[in-house]
């Protein structure tokens, strides 16, 4: 009788713990559900095309992080507001696209060198009441280009056209390969003056040229053109380049990457050359902003299959 009111003692022991333990989960669950979630997200205008919160949001999930990305559509005079209620918002971090790049710098305490030799950012981290900028396109777009294309732009000839914050990035970066040449053509000649200035100024034996033209750029003889220009997001955009004058020893690459194929990539394809759109440089690039937000390493093939199930939808 003894030894089976020990058994009896023992088992509601453990059911007791077993009752407990459950319970704590409970209460750590709702603990959890009432704690808000860290915001994150996407400024600019426009921003309902984008697939950042896709991949973001994939990435948080598969890692357990209580945060949510979102897209925030903001005119620049409301820009400065914006930043005034982060931490009122419980906003940690943002990504920074088409047109304020180069703007928000003067709202930031800090950016990267990588960010100051570009004059651009694309991510900003807030954290302990500061502000710092970073810039992950240039990386993000290089990363793409040389390990899932497999090209490698020392002593190429390259193509550019656009001169805005994402051309920075992506300029400088191949710049840093060593290149045989970079033309570049933005319909501002000023733009494109003042970007090739400076990338005289910071690279040397690289030939570097503005273009008065698309015709100058000398697609022909380029093994490397890339658009980087948000010509083509709209059905009714113009073809930016003459069907003629691309050739099979080509690249095309636009950095748009929806629609998933402009009308720049659909002639390229027709004539049967290599096309890309940025939909590797916004993984990489996001992949690295990502890291930088959360200090923790991201989950790259989930982001990718979430991009892939996204713009597989488009």
């Amino acid at each position: 009788m003894q030894e089976a009111g020990l058994i009896r003692r023992r088992l509601e022991t453990r059911e007791t713990k077993g009752y407990n333990l459950c319970r704590l989960r409970s209460i750590n669950y709702l603990l959890i559900k009432m704690i808000p979630p860290k915001i994150y997200g996407l400024i600019g205008y426009p921003v309902k095309h984008s697939l950042s919160p896709n991949m973001h949001n994939a990435a948080f999930g598969a890692l357990k992080i209580n945060a949510e990305y979102r897209l925030f559509p903001l005119q620049e005079d409301e820009l400065k507001g914006f930043f005034a209620d982060l931490k009122k918002n419980n906003i940690f971090g943002l990504n920074v696209t088409i047109p304020y790049k180069e703007k928000v710098i003067t709202l930031l305490n800090d950016i990267s060198p990588e960010a100051k030799l570009i004059g651009a950012v694309n991510t900003i981290r807030f954290v302990q009441n500061r502000l710092e900028g970073f810039n992950t396109d240039g990386a993000g777009f290089l990363q793409h280009l040389t390990q899932d294309i497999r090209f490698i732009p020392a002593s190429k000839n390259i193509a550019m056209i656009g001169a805005g914050g994402a051309a920075r990035a992506v300029s400088v970066y191949l710049s840093k390969e060593k290149p045989k040449s970079l033309f570049i053509y933005d319909v501002d000649k000023s733009k494109a003056g003042t970007l090739v200035s400076y990338l005289k100024g910071h690279f040397a034996n690289i030939e570097f040229r503005h273009a008065d033209s698309i015709e100058e750029l000398n697609i022909e003889k380029c093994d490397l053109l890339i658009n980087a220009t948000p010509i083509g997001m709209k059905e009714t955009d113009v073809c930016l380049v003459d069907k003629e004058i691309i050739h099979k020893d080509l690249l095309v690459y636009d950095l748009i990457y929806n629609p998933k194929e402009t009308k720049l990539l659909k002639v390229a394809e027709e004539k049967g050359v290599l096309i890309s759109n940025g939909l590797g440089m916004l993984l990489y690039q996001g992949v690295l902003s990502f890291e930088i937000f959360t200090g923790k390493p991201a989950p790259i093939e989930i982001m990718r299959q979430a991009l892939n199930e996204a713009v597989n939808k488009l």
